[in-house]
C-alpha cells in the first residue's frame, strides 16, 4: 500500500493554483498539463496509460490507497473546498494529473496518412464527444484549426472518455492552409455524395466545419451528404461526424 501523501490545504499554495488554473484551457496551454476525473476512466487511464500520469489528488489518503497507481506518481491529499474546485465535473473521485503530448504542426502540402479529421470545434464538450467517435472508428489523427477547443480540456476529456489517449493531434492553423493540401479532401456539408455511396479513400482528410459556421468559404473539397428525412436543416456537428466516421469504417471493412 502506498503512503506518504503530501497535504494541501490552501488554494494560495503554488501547486494549488497550478491545478486550478487547469479548469480553463489557458492554463493547460500554460503549463502543458490537464487534470482527468471521472469514476471510471481515471482507473481506466492509469491501466492502459500510467506513464502519462504525474500526480493524484484525492480528498483523503484512503481514495488514493483503493487506486492502482505507479511508482512515479505523486499522491496528494486537498482540503475539501480546494479538492471541488479542480473536481468541475462533480465526480468526487480522484483526479489525474497528466502532460499535455506536443502538438506538432501538420504540412498540408504532405498526403494524408489514413484518416486525417479537421476541425474547428470550439465547444469542448463537442470535440470531446466527435474525439470518442473518432477513435472508435479509426480516425487516429485530429488536425486542430485556428479556434478549436483544447482536446485535453476538463469538458472535452469527459466527452473523449479516454480517446485522447489513442490520438495523434496536429496544428492545423488557419483555413486558408488548406488550399495548398495534397491528396484528398472530403467535408461534411448540406449537399454532396451520400457518405453511404462514397468510396472512402483509405488516406483522406475529412473536414468538419465550425459549429453554427459551417464550411470556410472557398474550401477545395469533395462534398459528402448525410441522408435524413429532411424534418431538420442540419445535424448537430458531432452526430454528422459520428456518421461519416462510421460510414467509413464500414465501407472500407467490407472491401
Amino acid at each position: 500500500m502506498n503512503s506518504g501523501a503530501r497535504a494541501i490545504d490552501s488554494p494560495q499554495n503554488p501547486r494549488a493554483k497550478t491545478w486550478l488554473s487547469l479548469t480553463e484551457a489557458r492554463g493547460i496551454r500554460k503549463h502543458g498539463a490537464f487534470l482527468l476525473s471521472g469514476r471510471k476512466t481515471v482507473p481506466e487511464a492509469l491501466k492502459a496509460h500510467g506513464e502519462r500520469f504525474t500526480a493524484a489528488l484525492a480528498r483523503t489518503e484512503s481514495e488514493l490507497n483503493r487506486l492502482s497507481l505507479p511508482a512515479h506518481v505523486e499522491r496528494y491529499v486537498l482540503a475539501k473546498p480546494l479538492f471541488e474546485a479542480l473536481d468541475t465535473n462533480g465526480t468526487g473521485f480522484p483526479l489525474l494529473l497528466g502532460e499535455v503530448p506536443e502538438f506538432a504542426a501538420l504540412d498540408f502540402a504532405v498526403a494524408p496518412k489514413g484518416l486525417e479529421l479537421v476541425l474547428a470545434l470550439g465547444d469542448p464538450a463537442n470535440l470531446g464527444a466527435v474525439l470518442r467517435s473518432a477513435a472508435a472508428f479509426g480516425a487516429s489523427r485530429i488536425v486542430l484549426m485556428e479556434g478549436a477547443a483544447h482536446p485535453f480540456h476538463p469538458k472535452a476529456l469527459r466527452g473523449g472518455a479516454n480517446a485522447q489517449f489513442a490520438l495523434t493531434f496536429l496544428k492545423g492553423g488557419s483555413w486558408e492552409a488548406l488550399a495548398a493540401a495534397r491528396g484528398p479532401v472530403a467535408a461534411l456539408d448540406g449537399e454532396g455524395t451520400d457518405i453511404e455511396a462514397y468510396g472512402w479513400p483509405a488516406n483522406l482528410r475529412l473536414v468538419l466545419g465550425e459549429e453554427g459556421q459551417g464550411l470556410p468559404q472557398g474550401l477545395k473539397a469533395e462534398r459528402l451528404a448525410i441522408r435524413t428525412t429532411g424534418a431538420v436543416e442540419s445535424l448537430n456537428a458531432t452526430v454528422a461526424a459520428s456518421l461519416a466516421l462510421a460510414a467509413r469504417f464500414r465501407d472500407l471493412g467490407d472491401r
